[in-house]
């Protein structure tokens, strides 16, 4: 470790290791915005939405939807109403209450997902092929550690 390094608090440590973290985040983020959009005329949201129905081949409550993607109903009414207007899901009543919608991704949605995915992955593994695999996997590691951390410590 440097002297640098050594002359500054854990705590200052810990600040400058949230930007870092924050930063390369949000530089990857904002890329995959702009595949998206120009690619695939699409938003991010858009594509966790169908990444999340793509996952359950059964569809999804817009309640387990958001609980998955982590956000409020509210966020996510709006996306679902234009992906539906744009004939990539389905929204159907789920039995006799018509207020639980089920929503899924239509034979088309689940297409277009495959192949903005399959992209997604390749710019996503180009713009971090400067790891090796054991970098990789010491990431992971590190990241899951803090996303623990985080998850413990009390407000």
């Amino acid at each position: 470790m440097s002297d640098a390094a050594t002359s500054i608090s854990p705590s200052k440590q810990r600040l400058r290791l949230w930007l870092r973290l924050l930063r390369a985040t949000r530089g990857i983020e904002n890329g995959a915005r702009n595949l998206l959009r120009e690619e695939f005329d699409t938003t991010l949201p858009r594509f966790d939405v169908m990444a999340a129905l793509y996952r359950s081949e059964n569809g999804l409550t817009m309640g387990e939807l958001s609980r998955e993607l982590m956000v409020s109903n509210g966020n996510v009414t709006g996306i679902v109403e234009r992906l539906v207007d744009g004939g990539l899901i389905t929204r159907n009543t789920r039995g006799k209450d018509r207020r639980t919608s089920q929503i899924a991704l239509t034979p088309e949605g689940r297409a277009f997902f495959r192949k903005m995915s399959r992209r997604h992955e390749t710019w996503i593994n180009q713009r971090l092929s400067a790891l090796d695999e054991g970098e990789v996997d010491e990431a992971i590691r590190f990241l899951k550690r803090i996303g623990q951390s985080a998850e413990r410590t009390p407000r």
